[in-house]
């Protein structure tokens, strides 16, 4: 066989009909109408397609009424987004919510002073020196922090004092529910939650601000103790029973598997959308794929999907193509 016919046999290869969905974008000829833009997403490829993906499963969640419980990190609150997470408790879209510490106190601090718009690059010397914190390109002064100790200390004490006159210890989720209560302010996630009777579990309650206050509220009452025993049972006892259990997660960490591993006990979730740039190589939980929360039961085969991406792009606009998209029609 000559060169040039192997080279053709080999390169002209024939194929299967292969069927399904063209690929094709949005067509800006026809001026810009967001809600097709975003429906084009689904014959884009790539992560566009992951991301349409994710609007049916939520949509599917909502139409099944499945209970929905919503994860996220504490970065998503240092962001924006902590705006999209509120709406969901506020309009009582969610059932339950497990959260990082950061997300707590952020979302507290938030009320008592502003997070202002920095830079990645920024000199770490230079905001040191100025007692300016950086999450990322949000700067984050640090009298906002002592504002909330101010805040938070006196709320310790009151706790504790009922604590002790109960002789029942505190869980993180009631001192969650307490703060809700106490900032009394419709910007806050906290006060939805409280305001909505919505549960909002912080497994990690001690890491960061909370932790530091925790800290030395224990200077006064050494005596103080924080039953997490009391909310593992919470989250967990939450799964049982429920028809159907749909799962979004804005994030990793501590949080996506706080919920995976509570599904589990119901033998999975039937939904489930998780939006993060973790990656699986290094076989944390963080970047793991949904196949693999199906292997432990912690998903039921079917509707789930990860979103590679980050969650301060990708999250709003989720948000607009389901939870919000007929609040003001």
């Amino acid at each position: 066989m000559k060169r040039e016919q192997i080279a053709r046999k080999n390169l002209l290869r024939r194929s299967a009909d292969v069927g399904g969905t063209p690929v094709k974008g949005y067509e800006f000829n026809e001026g810009v109408h967001y809600e097709k833009l975003l429906a084009s997403f689904a014959s884009t490829g790539f992560q566009a397609s992951a991301f349409a993906d994710a609007v049916g499963v939520v949509q599917t969640m909502r139409s099944e009424q499945a209970s929905i419980f919503i994860g996220f990190t504490s970065n998503m609150v240092s962001s924006g987004v902590r705006e999209s997470i509120r709406y969901l408790f506020e309009h009582q879209h969610i059932t339950l919510g497990v959260c990082t510490a950061g997300a707590i106190e952020e979302d507290i601090i938030k009320c008592l002073g502003d997070f202002y718009i920095g830079d990645f690059h920024a000199s770490g010397k230079e905001l040191r020196a100025k007692g300016i914190n950086r999450i990322g390109n949000v700067f984050a002064p640090n009298n906002r922090y002592v504002a909330f100790e101010k805040w938070f200390q006196p709320l310790l004490d009151e706790l504790y004092a009922e604590s002790v006159k109960t002789g029942v210890p505190l869980s993180p989720s009631d001192i969650v529910w307490a703060m809700g209560k106490k900032i009394n302010d419709t910007r806050s996630i906290c006060y939805w939650a409280w305001k909505q009777g919505i549960r909002l579990f912080c497994p990690a309650l001690t890491d960061g601000a909370l932790g530091d206050n925790v800290y030395f509220s224990m200077f006064k009452h050494p005596k103080l103790v924080i039953d997490i025993a009391k909310d593992t049972q919470r989250l967990n006892d939450a799964t049982i029973g429920l028809q159907n259990l749909g799962l979004v997660i804005l994030g990793a960490g501590v949080i996506k598997h706080a919920l995976l591993n509570a599904a589990m006990l119901r033998n999975g979730a039937e939904y489930a959308v998780y939006i993060n740039t973790a990656q699986e190589f290094d076989g944390s939980d963080a970047g793991a794929l949904p196949e693999e929360a199906i292997s432990w039961g912690k998903l039921k085969p079917g509707k789930h999907v990860k979103v590679f991406g980050d969650a301060t792009l990708l999250f709003p606009l989720l948000m607009a193509q389901t939870f919000a998209s007929k609040a003001f029609k």
